[in-house]
């Protein structure tokens, strides 16, 4: 089973996303005589072998269903099991335009974490490119090390245990860009700029706390890394509902007191701000009157759809700081 290389046809032995709704994913490895089971009911693997990707299947009790989905990075991410905190589609994608990200990119990382973007960037710079992760924690490596070969990315990935904040990370100058996933990520940008290209290159480091942000820009100036910035991407959803709202109706003066209702032809309205004990004065002589209210009993109401953002932001607090090096003078 290939992550990179996407296929057709669903065999045995195949890793896939059971989708059974919003936010409900689960990972399967299609085994020949095994059974799915939900709350929605059973699902047999058999039914999935031969059929596309994409497929929509039902239980047994025909009282439920589901879609069986290729594995993708971003489906990855919504259903690995959490060894660390982890990265989300909004900040991945942000770090792989920032750093130019390519086929053929050679990437350094550190550290690998739950491979949430070591998914993302092998899928970016495969076939022709290769990313070197370290791993401090020798159980995660391992782990990390047996996801990438079950998921057909170990040729692309080459992951080690390390503490590169310590010993480096041991390889020549061969990368286009560095990514930093560290508790203290200024004792690694030393080591980070001996490994870019003479050519130059990006560094990007990510941090919960903004007190870290500042000890890695302090250290990246240091360093001769110039167009040091800090950005912190949140994503924001919007609720989507379909309301009722009253037909608008224009009134437009003719020059008098009275105003006359274009939707009820004989009512008569009085100008506003005409009236000695009110200062106010007409703003325009076009006016709204919202029509259909309860009072009146009117029921011309138009349907409208309607957004309102959430209130809240679901997320985690984290910044993204990205630095060039540019190429070395000879």
């Amino acid at each position: 089973m290939s992550f990179i290389k996407y296929k057709r046809i669903i065999e045995e032995g195949d890793i896939v996303i059971v989708f059974l709704g919003h936010q409900r994913l689960h990972v399967v490895t299609v085994t020949r005589g095994r059974v799915f089971q939900a709350k929605f009911g059973i699902f047999p693997h058999d039914d999935m072998l031969g059929k596309e990707y994409g497929t929509k299947f039902f239980s047994t009790n025909r009282k439920g269903w589901m879609h069986v989905l290729h594995p993708t990075p971003e489906l990855w991410t919504l259903t690995l099991p959490h060894r660390t905190q982890i990265l989300y589609s909004t900040d991945i994608s942000h770090v792989t335009l920032m750093l130019d990200l390519k086929p053929g990119s050679i990437v350094v990382e550190s550290g690998t974490g739950s491979g949430s973007m070591s998914h993302a960037i092998v899928r970016t710079v495969a076939p022709s490119g290769h990313l070197y992760t370290f791993e401090f924690h020798q159980l995660r490596c391992v782990a990390a090390r047996e996801e990438f070969k079950s998921h057909g990315m170990d040729e692309c990935v080459t992951i080690e245990c390390r503490d590169v904040c310590k010993d480096g990370f041991g390889l020549e100058p061969i990368a286009d860009a560095v990514f930093l996933d560290l508790p203290r990520p200024h004792e690694a940008i030393e080591h980070a700029r001996s490994v870019i290209r003479p050519s130059g290159g990006r560094l990007c480091s990510f941090s919960p706390c903004i007190e870290q942000v500042q000890a890695t820009c302090e250290e990246l100036r240091r360093c001769g890394f110039v167009e040091v910035e800090t950005v912190e991407c949140l994503s924001r959803s919007f609720d989507i509902r379909s309301v009722r709202l009253p037909t608008l109706c224009t009134r437009e003066s003719n020059g008098s007191d009275d105003v006359v209702n274009e939707c009820e032809p004989h009512a008569k309205w009085k100008k506003p701000g005409n009236d000695d004990d009110d200062g106010d004065t007409c703003v325009s002589d076009l006016e709204v009157e919202l029509k259909c209210d309860e009072e009146s009993g009117a029921s011309d109401c138009s349907k409208f759809l309607a957004v309102t953002p959430n209130r809240e932001m679901p997320g985690h607090t984290g910044y993204l700081t990205f630095a060039t090096l540019h190429a070395k003078r000879k």
